[in-house]
């Protein structure tokens, strides 16, 4: 499951409110080779010795990606996002699989693990502006839960582009940061919108549509914790349930009762209602 925009969000304000004040005493990583390999982790694992005896002083999201500020301006940089977990033991104890665990001198630990791809890195402040997670979404791009969202610059933005709605929404050239694939199909249904859909043909009613299905998407997933299949960082899972995905493989549409279709579209699937999305 990916980690997105309001999940990295739920887990950076949890990872403030519990961490912040504390001193790492020790890390540990584990089972972390393959990371090293295709640039998950730093490739020299010795960076980390730079967190020790560093004290947390906020923990912040963007996008896909949170930063956990430390002292004496180190960093400590996880994106999730396409799959991990983070677990916070208070009261320490034995932890769950991880990648890297963190030991605070208090006796409470933080696992952190991704299970598919994503990025666990200790940078320096002068290294964060090279650091591609970190340029990318603390640096570029529109956040839509950030007051620059606005309906005014949606609509001169999208409004004009000549081009497809995934790769305006979702990926490195996206005009917006913290969407993958999976909120895309949620919006596009909840805006009635086929995916091959061009902006530029869209009706002004059918952009204010997408707009509004982006800003309610993101606000239910945070009300409710997040997606169904994500744990917070003390292991309570979310409750939203996607209106439109793999979720609905094999279903009716709710709206309408037209079987849920699936097709190839921008490098992978997406799941749709031929009825309610007209192509």
């Amino acid at each position: 499951m990916s980690i997105e925009l309001p999940e990295a969000r739920i887990l950076a304000q949890q990872l403030e409110v519990s961490l912040v004040g504390k001193t790492i005493k020790s890390y540990d990583l584990q089972d972390v080779e393959r990371m090293m390999h295709i640039g998950f982790i730093n490739k020299n694992l010795s960076d980390f010795e730079a967190i020790k005896d560093k004290t947390v002083e906020s923990a912040k999201s963007r996008g896909n990606t949170i930063m956990v500020k430390l002292s004496d301006s180190m960093n400590l940089l996880i994106a999730p996002e396409y799959g991990g977990v983070i677990t916070y033991l208070p009261d320490g104890g034995k932890p769950p699989k991880y990648h890297l665990k963190l030991e605070f001198k208090d006796g409470s630990i933080l696992t952190t693990r991704i299970t598919s791809m994503g990025v666990i890195k200790a940078v320096p402040n002068q290294d964060l502006s090279e650091t591609y997670m970190y340029k990318r979404d603390f640096i570029s791009g529109v956040s839509p839960d950030e007051p620059d969202f606005t309906w005014e610059w949606f609509k001169e933005t999208f409004g004009s582009e000549n081009r497809q709605l995934k790769p305006l929404l979702v990926g490195k050239d996206a005009f917006i940061i913290g969407l993958s694939n999976a909120t895309f199909q949620d919006v596009i249904y909840r805006a009635g919108i086929h995916p091959k859909r061009k902006a530029s043909d869209l009706l002004e009613t059918q952009l204010k549509a997408l707009y509004t299905a982006i800003l309610t998407v993101i606000d239910e997933r945070l009300e409710k914790n997040g997606k169904h299949q994500f744990k917070d960082i003390n292991g309570v899972q979310g409750a939203y349930i996607p209106a439109m995905g793999p979720n609905m493989k094999n279903q009716d549409c709710p709206r309408c009762g037209t079987s849920i279709k699936k097709i190839a579209h921008g490098g992978g699937s997406v799941y749709l209602c031929p009825t309610c999305q007209p192509e």
